[in-house]
């Protein structure tokens, strides 16, 4: 079987079916996990060096906020991925792999969080991201046609693999919200987490 081809303009019914899925089941998943949390919870930290519900959904919003501003503007004018790269087995790597939690890795100090936001308010940007996120599977043309460099990738593929397409880098910012929800699931059954 051939790898698809880079050069198609729009993504496949299976490729949208895919991502939706994916984007549907991880905002879900946040939104649960979360959801009636008193304010104690909310900020609970296990350790000083873990973060908090509330760090890890600001990390999360974050991330999802520089995918589609910085990423996919920046992949506009990005070169072809290589056509020796089979999409398919990256797509596999993001989203089997970025959602693990049996690596660590440390976020770069630019998406940590930062300043505390009110739950509500990142409840609702990680609802409008999720929305735009959707939306960019349809508005963007040539998702698949544009690759550039990606750190995560590079990280949990040992080298293997370092450049993702715009479709890719989406899927990403799902898987990416799933290992976060992960961790916010360790929070919770920290012994220390208020009732």
């Amino acid at each position: 079987m051939t790898a698809p081809a880079f050069t198609d303009q729009k993504l496949s019914a299976e490729e949208l079916a895919q991502a939706r899925l994916l984007l549907q089941q991880t905002q879900n998943a946040v939104v649960g996990a979360t959801k009636g949390l008193s304010e104690a919870q909310w900020k609970f930290k296990p350790a000083p060096d873990r973060w908090s519900i509330a760090e890890n959904v600001q990390h999360i919003v974050i991330v999802q906020e520089r995918v589609l501003g910085p990423i996919l503007d920046q992949l506009a004018s990005a070169p072809a991925p290589s056509a020796d790269v089979d999409p398919n087995a990256v797509d596999a790597i993001v989203i089997n792999q970025f959602s693990t939690r049996l690596n660590k890795f440390s976020a770069p100090e630019f998406i940590h969080p930062g300043e505390q936001i009110a739950p509500s308010e990142l409840l609702d940007r990680l609802s409008a991201n999720y929305a735009r996120l959707a939306d960019c599977l349809v508005s963007k043309p040539g998702l698949r046609q544009h690759a550039a460099e990606a750190l995560p990738l590079k990280a949990v593929s040992n080298g293997a693999f370092s450049l993702m397409d715009g479709y890719q880098w989406i899927l990403a910012a799902a898987a990416h919200t799933e290992r976060h929800t992960k961790q916010m699931l360790e929070v919770m059954a920290d012994p220390g987490y208020p009732a």
